[in-house]
């Protein structure tokens, strides 16, 4: 985040809590507002990983879950990036932008994943950089969210989910319904940041966080590095691995849980009435002292407590006893997730 965005978002009243753009000095108000209307948002505590050169696709392509071959410009996808082990290191958006491709993943795992990624690049015709202070993420949801899109910077997604309109200056992808992601070049930032708030209500990380847990996406934090093969996760349910695509880190390993094994653990959307956070561990009769799952993500909920993803025993979802951090911890409230996810009710 360069420093003349973040002066530029506190004189729209932005406050940071530990260099993140936490909200906007209503909290409680933009929970709400990102619940029922409509909210801008900015995502600087994402980063961008960019990818160039005449191989960069190819590259890419061995070492993630998905297939890029035939990603284009018109279209965005879910890929994971695996451990030999075959659990998650990171997982990203995947753009396409000329002949650049874009990962977009959390900032704190940026560096890390860009220097990994850069070791095993060699002699392919290939470059990768930081791609953070190029384009600015920003976010936008609620109804409306389309047509404000198109009024302020004339961009149009189709109505597919993963649909990706290019600009000029910016484009924006459809996350699903009136919820998208925009990339924004760092010279055009703070105007199109007044035309959406404007219109949509200013709203910190917290907000969008919370967005993102109700909408069953997982999102890999330092805290939950290489605890989870795709599937726990529901990656694939989320279209972000392909089993025909061919060989990657991991990908030996992802097959086999596939096609081999019965999963017995996957990600489950739940409400606590306690503060909960990514990493904390969770518990069930069924398994005594012994942990039977752990938190992927979490974020305060609107009317109080937290909204979180789980990665579980199914076992344990089954038997509908649950609890935060320890055997008599606050009980998890399980709610569907806004996705069909295969072999599962849930």
């Amino acid at each position: 985040m360069s420093n003349h965005w973040i002066e530029f978002l506190q004189t729209q009243g932005a406050r940071l809590v530990d260099a993140k753009l936490s909200d906007f000095g209503d909290l409680p108000g933009e929970l709400a507002a990102a619940k029922a209307g409509l909210v801008v948002a900015d995502l600087s505590h994402w980063g961008l990983i960019g990818f160039a050169g005449e191989e960069a696709q190819t590259f890419l392509h061995g070492q993630v879950t998905n297939d890029l071959r035939g990603l284009t410009p018109g279209q965005a996808i879910f890929a994971g990036y695996c451990s030999a082990k075959g659990r998650m290191l990171a997982n990203f958006l995947v753009f396409k932008r000329g002949d650049n491709l874009l990962l977009m993943l959390p900032q704190a795992l940026r560096e890390s994943i860009q220097k990994r990624l850069a070791m095993f690049i060699l002699r392919t015709k290939a470059k990768v950089r930081n791609a953070s202070d190029e384009w600015l993420r920003l976010g936008l949801s609620g109804p409306g969210a389309g047509a404000l899109l198109a009024e302020a910077l004339n961009l149009a997604p189709a109505p597919e989910i993963m649909a990706v309109a290019q600009g000029e200056a910016a484009f924006a992808v459809r996350l699903g319904g009136d919820r998208f992601d925009i990339l924004v070049a760092s010279t055009a930032a703070s105007a199109a940041w007044l035309k959406l708030s404007a219109r949509a209500r200013p709203v910190g990380a917290v907000a969008w966080d919370w967005l993102m847990v109700t909408a069953g996406i997982p999102v890999i934090l330092p805290e939950t590095q290489d605890q989870f093969v795709p599937q726990m996760a529901n990656m694939v349910d989320l279209h972000g691995v392909s089993f025909t695509k061919g060989c990657y880190p991991g990908q030996e390993i992802v097959a086999r849980t596939q096609y081999l094994g019965k999963q017995k653990r996957r990600m489950y959307l739940a409400h606590v009435a306690a503060d909960a956070k990514a990493g904390d561990p969770l518990f069930s009769p069924e398994f005594g002292g012994q942990a039977a799952g752990q938190v992927v993500n979490a974020a305060p909920a609107p009317g109080g407590g937290s909204d979180l993803l789980a990665v579980m025993q199914i076992g344990s979802y089954e038997g509908g006893d649950v609890r935060l951090a320890t055997v008599d911890g606050a009980p998890l409230v399980f709610r569907p997730l806004p996705y069909p996810v295969a072999g599962s009710a849930a």
